[in-house]
């Protein structure tokens, strides 16, 4: 039986992409922003050649890598969770996911308000700490839902505990999921709860994400039906809307993600376990939190070791993103166009290999599908 392991440091991306400015981007780099933070260790991964990736240049290069790696380039048009998840499984987006820079129209929010029999506040780009905070004592004294958005194609509610139950916070999401099809096809529908009182409010781990249905085959899709298993830790459940995966763990926080990753590499299986930890975008980068991010990374880093450890001889343990949030970009708090590192472990790898710069996110699915044998998809190459 083989296993890969494929975990996405949730928008750790590794330098600006060539169409970067066509973003508003230009000049970022996630990962160089995280190494100038006085708390930035990521030892363990640079002797496995994760600082030898061409353009990395954070800090000395590794003489003898014992693991292979490269970047990749993102082909479709967006620099989301969902379009970087898509395409990482083999799914190019030739068009981008609709967004909403001056809120949602009132068509979409005339049918939301009327099926939940609620009203809506705010209804703009928001931070998520900042529209809480001024909109939260409303919400509390009038029971209307806090609507907000970003760059990114999402559609974000947020209600306190106290005032809408968790449950029926996720039907609403479900409701405004099946709204939102079509021309107003967004990447995400994102329940936000959060508690406290006004003044300290805080959002809880209670977040839940309905995404769009994927709209071509993935890797997911193809690894389940040869008969694989298909694993799945933290919100990839939610970005494939459960499809192509036999096996899931919902997490909190990046340190409980790690945890059930673990416990999964003490588990025989045959086929893919992939993990997103997403602290380093929700918690820091769009929260332009260098430090946290750095030691978020730290973290990390300071884990591969007890991965390594768990690795069998025809396992491989990949690392890498899908799409960037620098920290330390101040024009905007959204995400970052970006390329993504990516790094490869295992008695099977090649070590000290340099694959240079892909030329899509979907060598990844390729990769994965021929090493376990199963059927290409065909839209993207694979690395060995």
């Amino acid at each position: 039986m083989s296993r890969v392991f494929l975990i996405v440091l949730d928008s750790v991306g590794c330098g600006e992409l060539p169409d970067a400015a066509d973003f508003g981007d230009a000049g970022t780099n996630t990962l160089l922003s995280c190494s100038k933070s006085k708390f930035f260790d990521m030892e363990n991964m640079r002797k496995m050649g994760y600082f030898n990736i061409d353009g990395v240049d954070i800090g000395p290069k590794e003489l003898n890598p014992t693991g292979a790696f490269c970047k990749l380039k993102e082909v479709s048009k967006g620099k989301d969770t969902t379009i970087g998840h898509w395409e990482i499984s083999g799914i190019i987006s030739k068009n981008p996911l609709p967004t909403y820079p001056n809120g949602f129209p009132d068509e979409v929010l005339d049918e939301f308000k009327k099926k939940t029999g609620r009203g809506v506040l705010c209804n703009l780009p928001y931070s998520g700490t900042a529209v809480i905070d001024e909109y939260g004592k409303k919400h509390i004294e009038t029971g209307d839902l806090i609507i907000y958005t970003s760059a990114d194609s999402v559609f974000q509610i947020a209600a306190h505990e106290d005032v809408v139950p968790v449950e029926t916070l996720y039907e609403y999401c479900q409701i405004a999921r099946d709204i939102l099809q079509g021309e107003h096809g967004v990447g995400r529908v994102i329940a936000r709860p959060f508690i406290g009182e006004p003044g300290n409010f805080t959002r809880t781990s209670r977040r839940h994400d309905f995404s769009l249905e994927p709209t071509g085959v993935t890797m997911l899709d193809k690894i389940k039906d040869a008969g694989k298993d298909v694993l799945s830790v933290g919100k990839i459940v939610d970005i494939f809307v459960e499809r192509g995966i036999t096996e899931y763990v919902r997490t909190e926080g990046n340190a409980d993600g790690i945890e059930k990753t673990l416990k999964y590499m003490d588990k025989d299986f045959d086929g893919l376990c992939f993990v997103n930890l997403v602290d380093y975008d929700m918690l820091y980068g769009h929260r332009r939190d260098i430090d946290g991010y750095a030691k978020a990374l730290t973290y990390f880093d300071k884990k591969i070791p007890e991965m390594i450890s768990k690795l069998k001889d025809d396992d491989i343990l990949m690392v890498t993103a899908d799409h960037g949030c620098d920290p330390a970009f101040l024009k905007t708090t959204d995400h970052t166009r970006e390329y993504i590192p990516l790094l490869m472990y295992g008695k099977n790898i090649k070590a000290g290999t340099n694959y240079g710069i892909r030329d899509t996110f979907a060598d990844i699915a390729e990769t994965v599908l021929s090493y376990l044998g199963v059927e290409a998809i065909g839209t993207g190459k694979a690395i060995f």
